[in-house]
């Protein structure tokens, strides 16, 4: 194979030619600052940025109002977890997922300085919340529950609408990362009942750099706090000159996410054919549950390997990970397939494989002939 083949689509996506076209505008015919709206250049910007705001408002079921433009989910999340560790002196409880992005892990335990004392749910071996487990965690004093929609390792689809059900039963609001289901499965913030929703444009074919949060209108926008203080852009919650071509990028890159169930269909016919050669390699098993999952995601264990020497034989041929993009000690074993009590060999034998909208069936038929002759080789070595 001349080019590598990308099958890394979980860590990142390629910029779709739609959406790069729409955005190469904005670079330089229309160079202006969205806040400088005395002239033509800044008018045309502000409004580029609310036609984007519009139809990510659209893709997500909600109105344009509810949501605001960031750098990316890891921001976003900060700005929620950050104003509730602030917003009562009463309320310093947070329940999570021991299988949650870097973005919450870290933050929580950042902020238990600040007071905040985290709940970490465990998950079973198939990955899901036990709910029976998340209505015992909530106390008096719990201020959020934060629950991914999609695990970026497994695919894993949590329960959210369930899950917020269970917070709002209670009155405590409910943070959804949504930023690994976006462009792979539907997602409605009316349907799902969250508070808050995170979202990085990259996942879906957008520029890198550019996200963005929902906020419920249910949420009192007041009691949150900003990270990044300036301009007071965004009704004060992000300072900052918007990223104008990032953010037409990402409104392009949701329009052509609108119908996404065809998409996920044919992600769907190249996961399960991946998966169904690849096992066919003795002691191989697929991590997570298999009727809830990304349609897009196969985390797969091959018995009596190591996964980084099958990645190094392969790394000129092929993108595929051994685990979160996430997580900048790639090195260290997933700690999402440990928190669901994989064994340490099968953590060890494990590869994340993400198809996505380039990818063909030739070549998923060229990874599973390479892997299996890898993988069987290395078991003989």
């Amino acid at each position: 194979m001349s080019t590598p083949a990308y099958f890394d689509n979980n860590a990142t996506t390629a910029v779709d030619p739609r959406v790069l076209e729409a955005m190469l505008p904005y670079f330089n015919e229309v160079p202006g600052n969205p806040g400088s709206t005395g002239h033509c250049f800044g008018a045309e910007a502000e409004e580029a940025v609310e036609d984007a705001r519009e139809t990510v408002a659209e893709m997500l079921n909600c109105k344009h109002s509810d949501f605001l433009f960031t750098s990316g989910a890891t921001e976003s999340i900060n700005i929620v977890l950050q104003s509730f560790a602030k917003i009562s002196a009463q309320k310093k409880h947070f329940v999570t997922l021991s299988t949650e992005h870097k973005a919450i892990i870290d933050t929580c335990t950042f902020l238990k300085k600040s007071g905040i004392e985290t709940t970490w749910l465990q998950v079973s071996e198939e990955g899901l919340v036990d709910l029976e487990a998340l209505e015992k965690s909530l106390r008096d004093d719990t201020a959020l529950v934060a629950i991914m929609l999609a695990n970026n390792e497994t695919g894993v689809i949590q329960p959210v609408k369930d899950a917020v059900a269970i917070a709002h039963n209670r009155e405590i609001p409910f943070l959804c990362d949504a930023t690994q289901a976006i462009g792979k499965i539907p997602v409605d913030v009316f349907d799902l009942g969250v508070d808050f929703l995170a979202c990085s444009a990259h996942k879906f074919y957008g520029p890198k750099g550019v996200g963005g949060l929902y906020i419920s209108k249910e949420i009192d926008r007041k009691g949150l706090s900003p990270i990044i203080h300036g301009g007071g852009q965004e009704g004060g919650l992000r300072s900052g000159t918007l990223n104008v071509p990032g953010i037409v990028g990402m409104g392009k890159a949701s329009a052509l996410c609108m119908d996404i169930k065809k998409e996920a269909a044919k992600l769907g016919i190249l996961r399960d054919h991946l998966e169904s050669e690849l096992l066919k390699i003795n002691g191989t098993l697929v991590n997570g549950i298999q009727n809830s999952r990304l349609p897009n995601t196969c985390n797969i264990s091959f018995s009596g390997v190591d996964a980084s020497m099958v990645m190094e034989v392969v790394s000129q041929e092929f993108a595929i990970a051994t685990g979160s993009a996430c997580n900048a000690e790639l090195s260290s074993p997933s700690y999402v397939l440990k928190a669901m009590g994989l064994s340490d060999e099968r953590v060890q034998g494990s590869l994340r494989i993400s198809v996505g909208r380039y990818n063909t069936m030739e070549e998923v038929e060229q990874l599973c002939t390479r892997l299996t002759s890898v993988i069987e080789e290395l078991k003989n070595y």
